[in-house]
């Protein structure tokens, strides 16, 4: 045993999905564990193309990187055929994945495994090694996958959602009325291939020993209830795992230092993730719009950050890349503008921020739904009423920000108080005795005595 193993008595196998929004959940997590078990030892095994991006990254010395080959020959290119990089996920990484097993000195305690990939709990089954299912997204994201076949019993797979887009859905066990238009994920017939690798790979959670889920106990009590109804294996709910490694701004970026420089809950901060991206036009009538509304934002444009500040003016700012928990914690931050994926709604949930919802795709409009219909701390940019391919105006955009923004608004007012009221109930469950806290601990003492035993 090396220096590295020595004195380590629980080996934690971490296995993301290879795109950001599951990685970065996934190394919140094992921080979170060796915080709460220092002699814990984590290896975290990414892709080589995902160890070039984030293999730097300052992290505890307990927690270390193993690597195996990219699915494709360049992850880079999986937005421009994401069947065929979700294939290679689901085909080419089981091989690899074993071999390092193989190499490891100090066998795994547990495999934690993104739930997208099965055929991991498939492995730690043969090797009589634990297995936790870990699920980055909301628990009614997770039940209504769980519970697809209703969709089919009820008519409603596949689906036009140009015809039926406004029409609601009812009968999804512990999630409430929702829209078809938040659940194109579920019910559009064009991404069919991929949906059945994603049935199949829930159809493998009872076959692991634990489900972890990335929400809080209080926020899905309904949904929770139904899963462990439902369900054998131990649930536990560890939400909101926000960002715990410190990041280094670029060079040329000074964001902070413009914030500071705004008045307190003036600014937008808009930003629609680091993956998806919706049409040009688009984006142009976004920034027309922004600029329109001579309200003050802060945009993460990534590539277009220089176009889209020309467009924008001088209300703005547009830079490529932020440290957004550290951003939406600012004091000047007063509303996300969101594509709703789960790590930035929980983060904006951590801040007390209220959101405008722009989803795009995959989980992103039942996350939507959540923020502006369960927990009234949004609203929405895409009316629902609205076709699923309606071209938001420059004039809509617009008029919706600067009421949004409006500090005075009687809507808003009611919105931030809630904002600020589910902060409070977020803050408390990762707080000493909260429900994520205790959820934690129980997962690290079930694994120890697991081991033990």
């Amino acid at each position: 045993m090396d220096s590295a193993t020595r004195g380590q008595t629980t080996h934690v196998v971490a296995l993301p999905y290879p795109g950001q929004g599951h990685i970065n959940p996934m190394m919140n997590l094992c921080n979170l564990l060796v915080s709460q078990k220092p002699d814990i030892l984590i290896t975290v095994v990414l892709t080589e193309e995902w160890l070039g991006l984030i293999g730097s990254e300052a992290k505890p010395d307990n927690i270390r990187f193993a690597t195996i080959p990219n699915v494709i020959p360049s992850e880079k290119v999986r937005a421009d055929d994401m069947d065929a990089f979700f294939q290679g996920v689901m085909t080419k990484m089981e091989a690899p994945f074993e071999r390092l097993l193989d190499l490891l000195k100090l066998p795994p305690t547990v495999i934690v495994v993104d739930t997208f990939l099965n055929w991991a709990i498939g492995v730690g089954n043969r090797r009589n090694v634990q297995t936790a299912s870990f699920w980055p997204m909301s628990a009614s994201h997770f039940t209504t996958y769980l519970h697809f076949h209703l969709f089919a019993q009820n008519g409603h797979f596949p689906i036009d959602l140009s015809v039926k887009g406004n029409e609601r859905v009812d009968y999804i066990p512990g999630v409430s009325s929702t829209g078809f238009i938040d659940l194109t994920t579920f019910v559009d017939g064009r991404k069919s291939n991929m949906l059945g690798h994603v049935l199949k790979a829930f159809s493998w959670v009872p076959k692991a020993q634990y489900l972890l889920v990335t929400t809080i106990s209080e926020l899905e009590s309904q949904v929770l209830d139904v899963l462990r109804s439902e369900l054998s294996l131990p649930i536990y709910t560890i939400g909101p795992l926000i960002p715990s490694f410190k990041a280094v701004n670029p060079v040329g970026t000074n964001h902070l230092q413009w914030l500071d420089s705004q008045p307190c809950s003036s600014v937008l901060y808009v930003s629609m993730g680091s993956y998806l991206s919706v049409s040009s036009a688009q984006m142009d009538e976004i920034a027309a719009g922004l600029h329109k509304s001579g309200v003050r934002f802060f945009w993460v444009a990534r590539s277009e950050a220089n176009r889209l500040q020309d467009i924008c003016g001088d209300m703005g700012l547009v830079v490529p890349w932020c440290d957004q928990l550290r951003v939406l914690c600012h004091s000047s931050i007063g509303g996300f503008w969101s594509h709703c994926g789960w790590n930035s709604v929980r983060e904006a949930v951590f801040a007390g921020v209220p959101l405008l919802t722009f989803p795009i795709n995959f989980d992103q409009g039942m996350n939507s739904k959540l923020v502006v219909e369960d927990w009234k701390i949004g609203w929405r940019v895409k009316s629902t009423e609205a076709k699923i391919d309606h071209l938001v105006t420059r004039e809509e955009v617009a008029g919706l920000v600067k009421k949004f923004m409006d500090l005075e608004d009687d809507q808003g007012k009611e919105m931030r108080r809630r904002a600020r009221e589910l902060q409070q109930i977020w803050q408390g469950a990762i707080a000493e005795g909260g429900s994520s806290k205790t959820n934690i601990n129980a997962f690290v003492k079930g694994i120890w005595q697991d081991q033990e035993d």
